[in-house]
């Protein structure tokens, strides 16, 4: 698998892997990334096609997803209790 470009965006890294007959689209935050698969033939078959899959309206439901996700995290964190390991180990 091969980095075969970048897609600019104001809030996420957008990184566009090339391998066989598959580009994967990734797409990364500090905490989570999303990845999409798509197959070469059809209406993909080079970079420039890539960008036009990689609409504003699609990188806008990305984020959304994305928010969705750290809303998940945050709120399974908050169902956690505190393991014991978290302590400072006493020393002698």
């Amino acid at each position: 698998m091969r980095i075969e470009g970048y897609i600019e965006h104001p809030n996420m890294k957008i990184t566009v892997f090339k391998m066989d007959n598959r580009y994967s689209v990734k797409f990364e935050t500090s905490l989570y990334e999303q990845t999409f698969k798509l197959r070469t033939g059809g209406f993909i078959n080079h970079m420039e096609d890539v960008k036009q899959y990689v609409s504003a309206s699609f990188a806008d439901d990305v984020l959304t997803h994305f928010n969705h996700m750290h809303q998940m995290n945050l709120r399974r964190q908050s169902e956690m209790t505190p393991s014991e390991d978290d302590e400072f180990e006493t020393i002698i």
